[in-house]
């Protein structure tokens, strides 16, 4: 920051070149850069580089016109384009009236022309000071915000597969672009490591990602999670709340499951993705947002295409690029590579020896079909690692079923033998619909008659 100049930008609309020069003067020594208009239209197309710390606005325009309502207008379409932009206006006729009726309109502060030099600079040190400090708790909630959606997997995005070529030359063509992504697979496949690819080598990975898996979320809280809510919007509401679009401005926002958004939902964020501002719930003023939304789901294309479903203009909107991840099954030449990977890192994490993987445990590993993809290759070595003994691994190490084939047609098995346990009957039916509905939690919640949550719960419970 250069000596002697606290804050970075100040704009000062006013058609008198004499005013100009003056706020100028009186001002130079408080900013680093004063950019100056004879009208607001010339200083509106100029507002956001970068966004100004205080606007200081004209409340007459036209030769001999002293009611303001020029000037008045002016104000709310400096605040509809920039909602955060702190106005102080200048008045000279109507004094009083004119300000409040601007305060009443969001301006923050006015003087009134001629001006006191001290009056004009206490009062525009002050409107600056309030910008950095709404700038610095906004960069605070975003920041928490992104710390929420948790930290970054410790899973490289690894393969050698021609298929997973294909992904890679796609996110080297996307991710510098302004390009909304959509990201199709089915469960395990590696979707949010393609999402934080495209963010790692955007020209925003120096900005926020943030993540929201809406198939995590309730869907009354949808709304609220998205576009962020006021105090008293609605119960347990006891402040306010910024949504994760209003924090991702300036970056990245992965939106995983999108396929779970409520269809009376899409419209909005339509609407918000269009206006690039969003509304939070119980607000009437709209924040102005700047976001690269990168999305994903498990829910097969033609499915996301049917419109009883997914509104297709929304889906226009977010697939301006589709990357679709392979199952594990189609790239079975990487599983050798994935395996060593995860079994050097759970090596290392729980202090064990770095055992050697023999060619028939690979062979074996590469045969099976994988229906939890990677993750359940992760899972699966992970488990090895802390329970293999020997000085190398062996097929009862990773416990393979010893049928690697399963019939997309198959029906959940009653239980069998006469066997009465009920926590392994549930298991048996659980894992049945899994692989019949290829790990697609979605699909198989629906014909279990559960939640995702209460999927998700007995898939915890029991090890799948």
């Amino acid at each position: 920051m250069e000596r002697g100049r606290t804050f970075d930008r100040c704009m000062i609309i006013d058609d008198d070149e004499d005013v100009l020069l003056s706020a100028r003067l009186l001002l130079r020594d408080m900013f680093k850069r004063i950019d100056s208009f004879q009208t607001p239209a010339e200083a509106l197309a100029a507002i956001g580089d970068p966004p100004p710390d205080v606007i200081l606005l004209d409340a007459n325009f036209g030769r001999g016109e002293t009611n303001s309502s020029e000037g008045l207008d002016w104000l709310t379409r400096i605040l509809k384009h920039d909602p955060e932009a702190v106005v102080v206006m200048i008045t000279a006729h109507g004094g009083v009236q004119i300000a409040v009726e601007a305060m009443k309109r969001g301006a923050t502060d006015f003087v009134t022309k001629p001006w006191s030099n001290e009056r004009l600079l206490a009062t525009v040190r002050t409107a600056a000071s309030l910008h950095r400090s709404r700038e610095a708790a906004r960069t605070e909630r975003k920041r928490r915000v992104a710390a929420a959606s948790g930290p970054a997997p410790d899973t490289p995005f690894l393969g050698r597969s021609a298929a997973m070529a294909r992904v890679f030359s796609l996110i080297e063509k996307a991710a510098p672009t302004e390009a909304n992504v959509l990201i199709l697979g089915e469960n395990g496949t590696g979707k949010e490591l393609v999402a934080r690819e495209l963010h790692r080598r955007s020209l925003r990975a120096e900005e926020v990602r943030v993540s929201l898996d809406l198939g995590a979320v309730a869907e009354n809280l949808f709304e609220a999670e998205l576009f962020g809510h006021t105090k008293g919007a609605f119960t347990d509401a006891r402040a306010d709340r910024l949504g994760r679009l209003a924090a991702a401005d300036g970056g990245t926002l992965f939106l995983d499951e999108i396929g779970n958004l409520p269809l009376h939902l899409q419209p909005k964020l339509l609407t918000a993705l269009e206006r690039r501002q969003v509304i939070p719930v119980g607000a009437n003023k709209p924040i102005a947002i700047d976001v690269r939304v990168i999305t994903a789901t498990n829910m097969p294309a033609e499915r996301l295409r049917d419109d009883a479903l997914f509104r297709q203009d929304l889906l226009f909107r977010l697939n301006t690029v589709e990357i679709h991840l392979p199952p594990l099954r189609e790239r079975r030449e990487d599983i050798a590579l994935l395996t060593s990977h995860f079994i050097s890192l759970y090596s290392r994490k729980y202090g064990r020896p770095e055992r050697e993987l023999p060619a028939h445990v690979v062979a074996a590993l590469e045969a099976h079909d994988w229906p939890g993809n990677v993750r359940a290759l992760r899972h699966t070595t992970e488990r090895a690692v802390i329970l293999a003994d020997g000085e190398t691994f062996t097929l009862e190490d990773f416990a393979l079923p010893h049928r690697t084939q399963s019939s997309p047609s198959a029906r959940p098995p009653a239980p069998i033998g006469g066997e009465l346990n009920l926590d392994r009957a549930e298991r048996q039916i659980v894992e049945a619909a899994l692989k019949k509905h290829s790990y697609n939690i979605s699909s198989a919640a629906t014909e279990l008659g559960l939640s995702r949550a209460a999927l998700y719960r007995r898939m915890e419970k029991y090890g799948l």
